[in-house]
């Protein structure tokens, strides 16, 4: 998925443990010179770039633009030396030896939407894994795990987190990011009343969306209304699909 940045903003402006530099944001001339120096950056990280110049996710330290005349000694600019080693260009490093994070310059993202994946680099080995599908997605991951939400509630959404921090649709559908999952539960008491299942978004029309936490169906998303929710979800209300990303890149139509 296209990562949202209007959900994006607000999963920053919402997520404990993440911070801004006070340098503030970082002009596009700027931004324009290190693509000079490291190739095209991903959509997701200018926007970073453009709105908070530097800062962290958790206990990462994101890389900045510095000024085009001393970019390759500053340690926290994206244009430093060692940043860039072969197809991966690392954006964001832990302190005291931690993990660091690095766009895979050699896979393309998803739809050609500019973006790159995401990998980890593990601090003590060297070993790395992937993380996320985008800039964006590493973010909502890193948001996700200072909440204690994991990679999400099931599968399917933990895919979608790692593009984007939820996703906002013109006809209305909501789909849920890390800052705003756990209060709309809390809010219509899921957890009291249908604890098997998650409300994973909704159709801003008293329409929720809800699939299953647990068992063999963790794909199916099913609508109900908010009022009703109930143990049963499934019974009480209506299949809407069994591939949330695959909806959603639809345009979320919705039964009836």
């Amino acid at each position: 998925m296209e990562p949202d940045l209007t959900l994006l903003r607000e999963l920053v402006d919402a997520s404990p443990g993440f911070g801004r530099g006070t340098a503030g944001s970082v002009p596009e001339a700027l931004i324009a010179a290190a693509e000079a120096r490291v190739g095209p950056l991903p959509p997701s990280y200018r926007w970073w770039l453009a709105e908070f110049g530097h800062g962290r996710a958790g206990d990462a330290d994101i890389a900045t633009a510095g000024p085009a005349d001393d970019t390759d000694d500053m340690d926290e600019a994206i244009t430093a030396g060692w940043r860039l080693t072969g197809d991966r260009l690392c954006f964001a490093v832990e302190p005291d030896c931690g993990d660091s994070f690095h766009f895979a310059l050699d896979r393309s993202g998803e739809a050609g939407d500019g973006e790159y994946p995401v990998v980890c680099r593990d601090g003590a080995d060297g070993s790395e894994y992937p993380v996320a599908e985008s800039f964006a997605g590493f973010l909502a991951v890193q948001a996700a795990r200072l909440r204690g939400l994991r990679d999400g509630p099931n599968p399917a959404v933990a895919r979608l987190w790692r593009s984007t921090p939820g996703v906002l649709l013109g006809n209305g559908v909501h789909v849920y990011g890390p800052q705003s999952i756990g209060e709309r539960n809390e809010t219509f008491e899921v957890p009291r009343y249908a604890p098997d299942w998650v409300l994973v978004g909704d159709d801003s029309g008293g329409g929720g969306l809800l699939m299953r936490r647990h068992g063999r169906d963790r794909v199916s998303v099913h609508r109900l209304g908010l009022g009703a929710i109930c143990a049963d979800a499934e019974a009480a209300g209506e299949w809407v699909t069994d591939d949330l990303p695959g909806w959603l890149r639809a345009g979320g139509p919705l039964p009836g």
